[in-house]
């Protein structure tokens, strides 16, 4: 296992964001069935992207044919709002996915949503190296077999927002984060906890995104996303919209 960034990452450009829904659903539960030793784990993002994926991961054939009783999933970032807040990433996962398909409760590992936005941010880093097994990432052992991202018009992925401290962080796994431009406190994994994973793969839709695309693509500092690396591979599914002019 080599580890990747997003420059050399792999891109793969389909028709719109149904084509990326269908092709990712089919590679989830693909990569999701082949591992039989341990857990599949996933981390998932919020955003408006993948809602679609989610709501076709619970309907059949894909319902009954994960195999959620070997499934762990985590959140790449959530706001810091009560799970039952509309605007909660913990709230929309139940309602598209979690309360449609039979997982085990105890396989959901939600952020948490009380206390203080550190304190928070300290439990569910915790959690994570229990269920690592250490309190360090070792080379070439991921946390993480896929970890799905998103990408905003500014550059941001998860909720590593550009000019923020977080992005500076080097130990910690899950940190606060205090957007200036949007209305709510985030938790989100660090670049290090994001690093932990087999498979990165970003989906990216819509014209919007083209010139953040292109940046992150030429590695632009100012793009958060920019510095993203896998201890695997890195991929973009992208639609024609967001593909860079041929």
């Amino acid at each position: 296992m080599t580890g990747q960034n997003t420059r050399t990452a792999e891109v793969q450009v389909f028709a719109d964001r149904a084509a990326i829904t269908h092709y990712l659903a089919d590679w989830l539960l693909q990569q999701a069935v082949e591992k039989t030793s341990g857990p599949f784990v996933i981390a998932l993002s919020g955003g408006s992207t993948p809602q679609a994926l989610y709501s076709l991961m619970a309907q059949e054939p894909y319902a009954s044919r994960f195999p959620w009783a070997r499934m762990q999933f985590f959140l790449g970032d959530d706001r810091f709002l009560p799970h039952d807040h509309p605007d909660s990433n913990s709230g929309m996962l139940h309602r598209l996915l979690f309360s449609r398909v039979p997982v085990p409760a105890a396989n959901v590992h939600a952020m948490p949503a009380t206390g203080t936005p550190e304190d928070a941010a300290h439990a569910y880093e915790t959690l994570l190296k229990q269920f690592y097994g250490a309190d360090r990432f070792e080379p070439n052992r991921p946390l993480f077999d896929v970890n799905l991202l998103g990408l905003g018009a500014d550059g941001h992925t998860a909720s590593l927002f550009p000019g923020q401290p977080v992005l500076q962080e080097k130990t910690a796994w899950v940190a606060p984060c205090i957007p200036p431009v949007a209305p709510y406190t985030r938790l989100t994994l660090t670049y290090p906890a994001i690093h932990a994973s087999r498979h990165v793969v970003f989906m990216v839709e819509g014209a919007g995104k083209k010139e953040a695309l292109a940046k992150v693509r030429a590695q632009d500092p100012t793009c958060p996303a920019s510095a993203i690396t896998a201890m695997g591979d890195v991929r973009w599914l992208i639609d024609t919209a967001a593909a860079p002019a041929p």
